[in-house]
């Protein structure tokens, strides 16, 4: 049986202890010697309280909350005991220490969850958007993670898994039979069934840009020339005084990074030094780093001050930046103009005040697009890393088996084979198909406690 601490070590009302697996209660009964009746005894649902006794030592070490869960209606499928003791780096220790001693070992990052997994409590989506959700950063990713764990990606793929599955076990059976006897119109169902398929692949194959941005962020670059306003609208993003804004060309130089959500996404948003030729060394290396970042970047922000006039276009200026991910703010539309600023058809621009938030949230409203997400596509499943990974192999195999398939018998057995791999690519993202890697790949990145 496994046990560790749920809850964050450190000052709070509360710790919670874990135990999970076989012998979880009598656990719980060498805690609390002389109790009438004890964990073991008691039913699942139930709840009670007692003083917590180290078996090794006999030293009272806490007062508890013991609830009690037998499987297979716990978290994990197995009988699992959660001991609410007083919070604190301290309590929690000795808690934890005293049920180690009793019998348990220490669970090792995702154990729980990955046991959860196991016993069929959820599939492999949602055990991976229980880490989501503990990790999220915004309330969009938390609404993601919310909705994949309730299944909303699960029953897309398991959906898919069983029609591929099907039409694999069909084209198998049909290798069975005699030369000349493939059913009437087989072939032109069966790649009807598979073109649907696909379509639905391909589809979430597509939500990965999405996903990637929801949950692991972008990076966003203010780029300009110097005093074009980059520093005022990184604050102005903020709503708090991160860089130093003044009248005096050059002030920023050095990349500036912090994080802020905009629109549900989280975006590392960069403030870079002013883009000039320039004699001083210390800028001149300023300048390089804004080029070095500004090729990793998600989006870059051409930056452009309407109050002045501007020494080139802004179509001259965005082309030496990275093809399709520019867009431009025109600042300080406060301030008497100069003349009209000059921005391509084909670059979306806001035009804001750092000064007064006139436009801000247009621009935040524009980034977001520019991601690639919207609200149209709020609340639909979205896919990691691994899962369009998987994906891009089952729509391979997939495209593979309908051309062998157009070949009529002579395609069958080539047609199997490609479906089987398709299938067990599906299967390898719901967790009906799985190897013991995958699995330590996966849980690898919880926490202990869950």
């Amino acid at each position: 049986m496994i046990a560790a601490l749920a809850t964050a070590s450190g000052p709070a009302g509360v710790s919670v202890v874990r135990v999970s697996g076989n012998g979880a209660l009598a656990v719980g009964d060498r805690l609390v010697p002389g109790v009438r009746r004890p964990p073991s005894q008691r039913a699942a649902g139930s709840f009670f309280h007692a003083r917590v006794t180290h078996p090794a030592t006999g030293e009272v070490i806490d007062d508890a909350v013991f609830l009690v869960y037998r499987a297979p209606h716990s978290y994990t499928g197995e009988d699992t005991l959660e001991i609410q003791g007083h919070g604190g780096a301290l309590p929690s220790r000795r808690l934890l220490e005293a049920v180690l001693a009793a019998g348990a070992r220490l669970a090792e990052p995702g154990e729980f969850t990955r046991r959860a997994f196991l016993n069929g409590r959820m599939d492999l989506t949602q055990a991976e958007a229980v880490c989501d959700l503990i990790q999220s950063r915004t309330e969009r990713a938390a609404h993601v993670a919310r909705a994949q764990l309730d299944g909303a990606l699960g029953g897309h793929v398991a959906a898919l898994y069983e029609a591929v599955t099907a039409v694999c076990a069909e084209v198998e059976h049909l290798l069975d039979f005699d030369e000349g006897e493939l059913p009437t119109c087989f072939i032109e169902r069966a790649g009807e069934r598979l073109a649907a398929c696909q379509a639905e692949m391909e589809r979430l194959a597509s939500s990965w840009n999405e996903g990637h941005l929801v949950r692991d962020g972008a990076l966003v670059v203010l780029v300009g020339r110097p005093n074009a306003g980059k520093s005022s609208l990184l604050n102005a993003l903020l709503g708090t005084r991160r860089a130093i804004v003044h009248d005096l060309p050059g002030t920023t130089r050095d990349v500036i990074e912090e994080s802020v959500a905009l629109h549900g996404v989280p975006v590392r948003l960069v403030d870079t030094a002013g883009l000039r030729d320039t004699q001083d060394g210390v800028e001149r290396e300023g300048i390089e780093r804004a080029h070095a970042v500004m090729r990793q970047a998600d989006l870059v922000i051409y930056v452009v001050d309407a109050s002045v006039s501007q020494p080139e276009s802004v179509a001259a200026a965005c082309a030496a930046l990275p093809a399709g991910r520019v867009m431009v703010a025109v600042t300080k539309c406060d301030l008497p103009a100069s003349g009209s600023v000059d921005v391509p058809p084909e670059l979306p621009h806001v035009r804001i005040s750092a000064r007064t938030g006139e436009g801000l949230d247009a621009l935040k409203r524009r980034v977001s697009e520019k991601l690639g997400v919207t609200e149209e596509t709020y609340g639909h499943p979205i896919v990691s890393l691994r899962h369009v990974s998987e994906l891009r192999t089952a729509v391979e195999q997939n495209r593979e088996a309908c051309a062998a398939l157009s070949a009529g018998e002579t395609g069958l057995v080539v047609a199997a084979g490609h479906l089987r791999a398709a299938a067990e690519a599906l299967g390898r993202m719901i967790g009906r198909v799985y190897t013991e890697d995958l699995l330590d790949t996966i849980f690898s990145r919880f926490c202990v406690g869950k």
